[in-house]
């Protein structure tokens, strides 16, 4: 959110780097991390030194906070005052505000809004946009501290009475002269001065060492000058008027130097007032005072004590000696300050910001090597020569200590550090190692020559020198991870989280199968070391920081050889750091992922674009990118509840596919209220959703490099790197062995759990990024996980990922229905926009059908409206007394334009011509008219009557599909096993016919009907543009075929050689017109397939069969597979199969076709064939009936006792169907109607209203009548009387 230390130099707007000076107070107050004493020596080998200021975690976190708060400084500016530029065009800026607003008044924030907007517009991804581009910073203090009052302190009764009593103790003095330490009782009287009312903002006032808190300190009192009227009454003003909000504005940064000074300002006056008024001491010498911003000095002595200033704290962290790491520099004169004024405090000259503060960390080399920084710091190096230059005392996070001394007990410290017992406590509880830094920069004057033994002249060897810095892990391993999180689980001192579990039991953590587990050299029966639990703890920080935010020490620790990653390997690792660490896991790795941002070597150099990615990083390959991608995702799937079931897994999946987080009413199947709340604190993770965003928008950035590489024709890349998405979910397959002994159900729980939680990850980005429009952004993190899920999709097979996995549920149940896939037919997807159409696998299947339906009925309204307002206009033209005056003038134009005018498509059928009426009544029919409603008028010749509100319709394609897909009409071939029907190869009929049955399956479609036909799905798949490569695209229409195919494949040449044991050719062989038709397959030249010849003297298609065709054998059965689903599927069939399909494409419009599936489509031409009873029982309603009546019950008993063929019979009796629709018996009306009382044995057979949906069902005298009645009628219905 805030700048992380090492983010590249940029001069853009909103760009806070930090300044040298900074860099070098962090770098002279901030502890070391060291490799404790007593550490196994197996983790030595490891450890490397940090020269980099920007590499130390400290430094780290405590500059992250420093942008933090000059980033909302910035923000409260330019809400409350703004930039004062007219161009301002930032919606936050006070500026652009008062100028939107024009003479209408507007209302300033007051400072405790503007903070609380500040903070939250600073807590952003990318914060820094939001920022005005001309605001310009201010100097000067806010005025929220215009009405504090400074002066001495009034001594209360009780503090003047122990002023009486004789001191038994000094106290400690608030700076020593070599390692300042604040105690504990300092920080008490601190907290009593705060009970008190006496506000001490938190600056570090340098003081002599014999300066005691008694004699030399003088407490300030800081009072609030009343400014105006108070409302007591209002709720908003006694809130945001207490002490504690008002410290929120007067601790800003810009308020704290002010503050200091006034408080400064006012002790040394009353100091002066005091010593005026007080006699000498007793050996003459009268006690100095101090001025505001000067250094005081020993006189004795002449050395100038080290002041450092934090955030609230002055001094080492507790139980650590800390000695400041300095040069001391030895010159030919001494070092002259003649006055007071000589250390004043003056303004720093300005650094590089890049500018490293460092030793030298050869192992020979004599010299100190110093950057830019260090020459204003310490004095240029050519005036540092081995006479003159010496390292002060080492600086680190322990005193050297003996070789037990790791082992001491805590009951044997000295009094002086077991007083600070209470400090250290809360210390550890802290993760912090270092607070905000005050951006004033080091003091030159703190170096001091006291207290140093004679130098002898002789240069520190650089071995000694690299002592100095701090210390890390150069990279992780398996047993390093498991060393650190144990050490940090034993000692307590792990991140607080609410990541579950909150630690690993010891049966996964044991189950690695390590040969030697690393351990800590310890005493037994003896406490350890709240020094050595800290040191610890600032070590194994360091080195998980130092590690996770470099991209290469990433690859290095968590890559094989070959660059892949274990899968399993990584996610235990991230498992366990996670549990320890979890904030700093994710911030390293959000730190680490911007180099996946650095363009390509050859965008670098490339003219067109090396002024647009002109940068010194060192880029990474695809094929790395994608390591490190999984790295992070691995780290993101970590995070989430440790399931151990897969079931679990699904089901949370689903649930939050549907937005379900929180329980209530109308709760899902397989909710688990624990797990859900636990997913949803993993889920909810700033950090984590942080990593999650640049892990997807990097996900886009690597696609355009790659886009911007193929369209440079200079690129010096030879070969095209791999998609690194590809790549990615290549690495989290389940084929690669995991070098850790799991369990079979832990390794399959695993291969699960990746693509699962990937998944839940990208969905949780997209919901908390979405607008709730079905237009969303194509770039950005929303564009990544789009793309990522897209990516999965493809791939679901090799994941083992169904269809239902990808279903986002949340998504669908909050779009139109209707409005919205009509808008999407007319919307055009660019870079930057998107519709969530274009991915219609995060829908479910029901939601596409009817966003498809919605389509063709908008279509079919469109039509409807466009004939009736045509109607209109000829009627009003052809109307007496207008245009057509003459009656046969009016006749002759309504027959002209009887065609635009009508309101329907009116087909009039009769029954013992069914298939050839209908083909003359389509034929050359325009467009226009095909998509009118429709209207059948079947049988009405022979006296049928007939309203067709959908009866009739089904009626109609039932027997005219029939008809057209009888093997004797010869287009069709109509398998006997499976009763799949195909077309038949080289048929005689001609192309336009099946151009028409195409259209008689578009019209079915497009007016909401299901047909009674099994096609294989591989027509769907064609009829939609997939590819048929794959055996199982043929196995449900060709079972046997497929089955030997795969036998082929699967045979194993060690039992027989493929050409003696199956005695195949390389031929594709079908029968035509009773003869057997056979071709040598070429997969190198498209072949079109011999069509019969009209001819009676043509010589027979079988002629021309080869007999010299080559073998199958082991080598090239793969290839013959391939070749023979081609021909089967698309070569032997070619010209039938694009009639057809230009049929079927006459009334879809094509762009809703892209959002169905194969089988999606199927189901909507075909239906649903098996019906549950149960169902239709629920569905069904009564007329004349009670649910409970005994007719009903003995009907539903008798219909649950019929076989499937009965049971179609029935709904093809009722509802002129035998199938259900998509989304089953809900979708169809179901009506039983009471119809009369019948006894004896001639009671009337039961009839039905197929138009409607109605059974007329007599009252039978008992269920046996019923049964026989109700058999009878439907073995037997066909046609309509008055139906």
């Amino acid at each position: 959110m805030t700048i992380e230390s090492n983010r590249p130099t940029h001069s853009g707007r909103g760009s806070f780097i930090l300044e040298d000076d900074v860099l070098a107070s962090l770098w002279e107050n901030a502890p070391f991390p060291k490799l404790p004493s007593d550490a196994p020596p197996e983790i030595r080998e490891l450890v490397v030194d940090v020269e980099s200021p920007r590499r130390v975690y400290t430094i780290h976190r405590a500059s992250r906070r420093h942008n933090l708060q000059i980033l909302i400084d910035r923000f409260v500016l330019q809400l409350r005052h703004g930039c004062g530029s007219s161009s301002c065009s930032e919606t936050t800026c006070f500026t652009y505000r008062k100028r939107a607003a024009g003479k209408s008044p507007i209302r300033r924030y007051n400072p405790n809004s503007a903070r609380t907007l500040a903070v939250y517009l600073a807590g952003q991804d990318n914060p820094e946009s939001r920022l005005c581009p001309y605001l310009q910073p201010s100097g000067r203090p806010s005025d929220a501290i215009a009405p504090l009052q400074f002066g001495p302190k009034n001594a209360s009764t009780k503090e003047r009475a122990k002023a009486r009593l004789p001191h038994t103790k000094s106290h400690e003095s608030v700076f020593e002269s070599s390692s300042p330490r604040p105690t504990t009782q300092h920080r008490r009287q601190n907290r009593d001065n705060e009970k008190d009312g006496i506000y001490s903002p938190p600056r570090a006032v340098a003081q002599t060492t014999s300066q005691t808190t008694g004699s030399g300190s003088v407490p300030i009192e800081i009072t609030e000058r009343p400014v105006g009227k108070k409302d007591y009454r209002s709720f908003a003003a006694a809130l945001f008027g207490t002490v504690a909000f008002k410290m929120l504005e007067w601790l800003a940064p810009n308020n704290v130097e002010a503050l200091s000074d006034k408080m400064e300002t006012a002790r040394c006056l009353a100091k002066s007032s005091a010593t005026s008024q007080e006699s000498p001491s007793s050996d003459g010498t009268p006690e100095q005072s101090i001025k505001p911003g000067v250094l005081s000095r020993d006189s004795s002595a002449g050395n100038i004590p080290i002041g450092r200033r934090t955030n609230g704290y002055t001094g080492p962290y507790p139980g650590i000696t800390t000695v400041v790491n300095t040069t001391e520099i030895h010159t030919n004169s001494p070092i002259e300050r003649t006055t007071d004024e000589a250390i004043i405090r003056s303004p720093k000259p300005k650094r590089r910001p890049n500018a490293k503060i460092r030793t030298s960390s050869g192992s020979r080399s004599s010299k100190v090597v110093m950057d830019a920084a260090d020459e204003r710091l310490f004095g240029s190096p050519d005036a540092i020569s081995k006479s003159n230059v010496r390292h002060s005392t080492q600086r680190s996070t322990s005193q050297l200590r003996s070789e037990d001394s790791s082992d001491t007990n805590a009951d044997s410290r000295p009094s002086t550090q077991t007083g600070h017992s209470d400090a250290i406590d809360d210390h550890l509880t802290q993760i912090d190692g270092l607070e905000d830094v005050s951006s004033s920069g080091v003091d030159t004057g703190s170096i001091s020559p006291q207290g140093e033994e004679p130098y002898n002249g002789a240069l520190e060897p650089a071995s000694e020198l690299d002592s100095y810095l701090p210390q890390s892990l150069a990279r992780l391993n398996l047993e390093a991870v498991n060393f650190l999180c144990d050490v940090l689980q034993d000692d307590l001192t792990m991140q607080r989280h609410m990541l579950e579990p909150p630690t690993i039991s010891g049966s996964l953590r044991h189950s690695t199968g390590q040969s030697k587990v690393w351990k800590r050299k310890r005493r037994a029966r003896l406490p350890y070391s709240q020094d050595l639990k800290y040191e610890w703890k600032l070590f194994v920080e360091q080195s998980i920081f130092h590690v996770l935010s470099d991209p290469q020490a990433l690859l290095e620790s968590f890559t094989t050889h070959d660059g892949v990653v274990d899968s399993q390997t990584v996610w235990y690792c991230m498992l366990r750091l996670t549990r320890v660490a979890p904030h700093l896991v994710f911030d390293s790795l959000w730190i680490a992922m911007a180099s996946l941002f650095v363009p390509p070597k050859s965008l670098q150099t490339s003219p067109p674009t090396a002024k647009v990615f002109a940068t010194s990083q060192k880029p990474f390959s695809n094929t790395e990118a994608a390591s490190l991608m999984s790295i992070c995702f691995h780290a993101l799937i970590a995070a989430a509840p440790l399931v151990t079931d897969s079931r679990d897994l699904l089901d949370m999946s689903r649930n939050r596919s549907r937005g379900v987080s929180l329980s209530g009413s109308g709760t899902p199947a397989g909710y688990h209220p624990l797990l859900t709340l636990q997913y949803e604190d993993a889920f909810t993770d700033d950090l984590a959703l942080r990593l999650a965003r640049r892990l997807l928008m990097a996900v886009l950035t690597r696609r355009d490099f790659d886009e911007l590489i193929e369209l440079d024709l200079n690129s010096l890349d030879s070969a095209k790197q791999p998609d690194v998405l590809d790549t990615l979910l290549s690495q989290i397959e389940p084929s690669m062995q995991s070098i850790i002994c799991f369990s079979k159900s832990e390794r399959s729980v695993h291969e699960k759990r990746v693509p699962i939680l990937l998944l839940d990850w990208a969905r949780t980005v997209m919901v908390r990024e979405w607008t709730g429009k079905p237009d969303v952004p194509g770039d950005g993190s929303f564009g990544g996980a789009l793309m990522l899920i897209r990516a999965m999709y493809r791939k679901r097979q090799a994941l083992l990922l169904g269809d239902a996995h990808f279903r986002f549920e949340f998504l669908g149940d909050r779009l139109d229905s209707v409005d919205m896939p009509v808008s999407w037919l007319s919307f055009t997807s660019t870079r930057q926009k998107v519709h969530l159409l274009d991915f219609p696998f995060l829908f479910k299947p029901a939601s596409l059908v009817t966003y498809f339906r919605a389509i063709n009925f908008s279509m079919m309204s469109h039509s409807y409206e466009e004939a009736t307002s045509f109607q209109l206009r000829i009627r009003m033209t052809t109307e007496p007394g207008n245009l057509a005056t003459e009656a046969h003038h009016r006749s002759a134009l309504e027959d002209l334009l009887r065609t635009p005018a009508s309101k329907f498509l009116i087909l009039n059928i009769r029954r013992d011509e069914i298939l050839a009426d209908a083909f003359d009544q389509l034929w050359r029919r325009e467009e226009r008219e095909l998509l009118r409603p429709l209207k059948i008028h079947l049988g009405e010749d022979s006296g049928e009557e007939g309203y067709d509100y959908g009866g009739v319709q089904q009626e109609f394609f039932r027997l005219a599909i029939a008809e057209a897909l009888d093997p004797d009409y010869g287009a069709f071939t109509v398998d006997s096993r499976t009763r799949m029907t195909w077309f038949q190869p080289g048929s005689l009929q001609p192309e336009w016919k099946y151009e028409l049955i195409g259209l008689l399956v578009s019209l079915a479609v497009y007016n909401g009907l299901t047909l009674p036909v099994t096609f294989p799905k591989a027509l769907y798949q064609k009829l939609l543009g997939e590819p048929i490569t794959e055996l199982h695209h043929i196995a449900d229409g060709w079972p046997d075929l497929a089955n030997g195919l795969t036998s082929l494949l699967e045979w194993n040449e060690n039992d027989g050689a493929v050409e003696d044991v199956f005695v195949v050719t390389y031929e594709f062989s079908t029968m035509m017109l009773g003869q057997p038709v056979s071709r040598q397959m070429d997969p190198t030249r498209r072949e079109s397939w011999p069509q019969p010849s009209s001819h009676h003297n043509a010589e027979p298609l079988s002629a021309d069969n080869p007999t010299d065709a080559p073998p199958v054998t082991g080598d090239n059965r793969s290839a013959y597979v391939s070749d023979y689903i081609r021909y089967l599927t698309d070569v032997s069939i070619a010209p039938q199969f694009e009639a057809f399909a230009r049929g079927f494409r006459t009334c879809l419009q094509p762009k809703s076709l892209t959002l169905l599936t194969p089988s999606l489509l199927q189901s909507i031409v075909e239906g649903t064939q098996e019906i549950d009873i149960s169902e239709l029982r629920r569905v069904a309603r009564y007329s004349g009936w009670d649910a409970n009546h005994r007719t009903i019950r003995d009907f539903w008993s008798v219909v649950k006792k019929f076989d499937d063929r009965m049971r179609r019979k029935l709904l093809e009796f009722v509802t002129s169907s035998d199938r259900l629709p998509v989304g089953g018996a809900a979708h169809i009306q179901f009506v039983i109607q009471k119809n009369g009382e019948e006894e004896g044995e001639g009671a009337r057979l039961p009839t039905a209203y197929t138009c409607y949906g109605h059974l007329l069902l007599p009252e039978y005298r008992d269920k046996d009548v019923l049964r026989e009645r109700l058999s009878m009628a439907v073995e037997n219905a066909e046609g309509f009387g008055f139906a």
